[in-house]
């Protein structure tokens, strides 16, 4: 059972580890995107759609990374171009690509798709009780490996990541050497979309294997309030994004383990999970939070 439920907390958790790196690019970058869950939505009917039109899911992931990147960039015109409320935005583009999702998708409910299926590593699927936790998963699952420490190292290492940190902490640095801030903004928020796409194609075409309406459930949320606790930090999204996928595979497996739980109580252990540690942190979160999010907050306040 233990090994069944870290095996569902690493395919789980997959989704909302791209949700939350890509989140943590876009407020590195000083934009709050509250509509990670509507980006998510549109990117697991992207891929759903792009799947079952082409056979391929690997143009699906694209079809999902454009739907989510497509999004966020309505949301970065509106709140970096025209500076509308971040919050509000976000929040206003989620019930966007609710309705959206739920009136085109219709017609790919019960459609059968290509979908992606695990593919055991040669040899480490076979170690005992690591293989199958680590190594018997579909290839999105292990892009992700490799994704959460290439964006650690782009946005601490890079002078991409000094640019897009930059914008978040220090704007008039930014424009003291020429660059722009509303530019940088827009590349961050895009790219957080694009991740967030593809984090909800992961449910869609590799996870559930199926599309219906609203079927992300609250994970992009999750992915919002991760960024926060893990201090913007994509080793620590990492990590965070499996302690709520092992939450998240907790009814199943208790379930077919024929143990008798109550299925509503457990689907609300993710978000109960969530207030705790939001709880027990409190505010030594914030202060690791760049300069330009605070002010966010700070303006929401004001207004």
């Amino acid at each position: 059972m233990i090994i069944d439920i870290l095996a569902g907390a690493v395919r789980g958790g997959t989704s909302i580890m791209y949700a939350g790196l890509g989140e943590t690019i876009s407020e590195r970058g000083g934009v709050i995107n509250l509509g990670t869950e509507g980006a998510m939505l549109l990117g697991a009917l992207g891929g759903y759609a792009v799947t079952a039109e082409t056979g391929n899911p690997w143009l699906g992931v694209l079809g999902g990374a454009l739907a989510g990147a497509l999004l966020s960039l309505t949301h970065a015109v509106l709140v970096v171009s025209r500076r509308a409320n971040q919050f509000a935005s976000g929040l206003t583009l989620y019930f966007l690509a609710l309705g959206v999702t739920a009136l085109f998708g219709v017609g790919y409910v019960s459609r059968q798709i290509n979908a992606f299926t695990p593919v055991p590593v040669p040899g480490l699927s076979e170690i005992p009780g690591l293989g199958p936790i680590l190594f018997d998963h579909d290839p999105l699952v292990y892009l992700a490996y490799v994704a959460a420490p290439v964006i650690w190292w782009v946005l601490f290492r890079t002078r991409v990541g000094l640019l897009v940190r930059t914008a978040g902490e220090r704007t008039e640095a930014l424009e003291v050497h020429g660059y722009s801030v509303k530019a940088v903004r827009y590349c961050a928020t895009v790219a957080g979309g694009a991740l967030a796409g593809i984090g909800g194609a992961h449910i869609s075409i590799a996870y559930a294997n199926s599309w219906f309406e609203n079927m992300i459930a609250g994970r992009g949320f999750i992915a919002v309030a991760l960024v926060i606790f893990a201090m913007w930090n994509p080793i620590r999204i990492m990590a965070g994004a499996y302690l709520f996928g092992a939450a998240l595979s907790l009814a199943s497996v208790l379930q077919t383990s024929g143990i008798a739980v109550n299925q509503f109580a457990l689907n609300a252990v993710p978000f109960v999970l969530t207030l705790v540690v939001l709880a027990v942190l409190g505010r030594r979160t914030m202060l690791a939070a760049p300069d330009e999010l605070l002010k966010v907050f700070d303006n929401s306040r004001t207004t």
